[in-house]
This record gives C-alpha cells, structure tokens and sequence, in this order.
C-alpha cells in the first residue's frame, strides 16, 4: 500500500483550516511523541486520508469527505502547536 509523508495533506488541510498546516506541531495520544504533520505516515488511497504517527503506527488524523462536507477526527491527537 503506498504511503506518503503529511506533506500530502497541504492542499486538504489548506482547504478545511483556510492556512498552511502541514508545520503544526501535534502530539500522539498513544505514545506521546511530538511532531510536524508533516512527517506523519499518510495513507491517502482508504476511504479518505488517513495520517499516522511515524513513531508507533496510531492513527493520529482521518479526513474523509461525506456528501461533500469534510469530516476530521483528530481523536488520535493530544495537542496541536503552532510551528
């Protein structure tokens, strides 16, 4: 399956949140490392886009888009930081 890092997510987030997300520092709720979205895992082919931490695997964001509003959870997600 192929994966791409959150950089792929720029245009989507650009689109829901209105500004550049990809710099925004998040924190894993399983494992509590910190980093850019953009250097989650992205599996942008399953039903939506899907990011997860690159340091233990949990799914941290889910995109998906339902009769044409955007769907975010962010359940995987303990804080975002302004870069």
């Amino acid at each position: 399956m192929e994966t791409l890092d959150g950089n792929a997510l720029a245009g989507l987030l650009a689109e829901i949140y209105g500004e550049e997300m990809t710099s925004v520092i998040v924190t894993c709720r399983t494992c509590q490392a910190s980093a850019a979205i953009a250097e989650t895992v992205v599996y942008p082919h399953l039903p939506g886009a899907v990011a997860r931490c690159r340091s233990c695997t949990a799914i941290v964001i889910v995109i998906t888009q339902v009769r044409g509003i955007y769907c975010v959870d962010t359940l995987g997600l303990d804080a975002w930081q302004p870069s």
